[in-house]
């Protein structure tokens, strides 16, 4: 299992795409490329991903997909170059 959290997962998955923005099913799609011990896990790691983009406040809904099924998420700009210095501590 990865040392990383969450957010640092979800993050980083956002931070590798160049328009800095990703559709939940294409996060879920780069922590199973990157960390091969969620492809073979129950789907279960896909509702703690989906917890912490909806409820951390450093994550957040940033348009719609252009076939209008679901929402691209983004890094707060507060969080962004503290995420890309690979500080994922949460602050008020």
């Amino acid at each position: 299992k990865p040392a990383q959290s969450y957010i640092a997962l979800i993050s980083t998955a956002i931070l590798s795409s160049p328009e800095k923005k990703l559709l939940l099913s294409d996060i879920y799609q780069w922590i199973m490329d990157n960390y091969p011990y969620f492809k073979n896990k129950e789907k279960s790691w896909r509702n703690s991903v989906r917890h912490n983009l909806s409820l951390n406040e450093c994550f957040i809904k940033a348009g719609r997909s252009d076939n209008g099924k679901g929402h691209f998420w983004a890094i707060h700009p507060a969080n962004l170059e503290d995420f890309a210095k690979g500080d994922y501590h949460r602050r008020r």
